[in-house]
């Protein structure tokens, strides 16, 4: 099984960051991340397809914005919050603190358990 790459911090690219950053559901993805805590990928409740889903969790992962741990054919994601604020100092807490007062990426939540 291939394991996924993850740029370094330096290796970050400013641009790269942003564009991730640049769709709502993307956004929502860290919104619900930034509570610091590793999610399944079936917790994620969002408005796609799960491959659309793969494909917005693979650019976040790409531009370093998260990192990914497979286990089994289960996939986990984390953000990398340290990283990137020693990278870009402040730009994760402004794009949080947009994005709530704007409701960006209000559509992405955590799966009910109960069902």
């Amino acid at each position: 099984m291939r394991q996924a790459r993850h740029p370094e911090p330096g290796e970050m690219v400013l641009t790269d960051v942003v564009a991730a950053l640049g769709d709502p559901i993307r956004v929502g993805v860290v919104r619900v991340l930034a509570d610091g805590r590793e999610r399944g990928w079936g917790e994620l409740r969002v408005p796609v397809a799960k491959s659309t889903l793969s494909h917005h969790l693979r650019v976040l992962r790409d531009a370093g914005v998260t990192r990914t741990r497979q286990e089994g054919t289960r996939c986990y994601v984390t953000l990398r919050r340290e990283d990137l604020d020693s990278r870009f100092p402040g730009l994760l807490q402004a794009l949080l603190a947009a994005a709530i007062a704007d409701d960006v990426g209000n559509q992405v939540g955590l799966a009910d358990r109960a069902t």
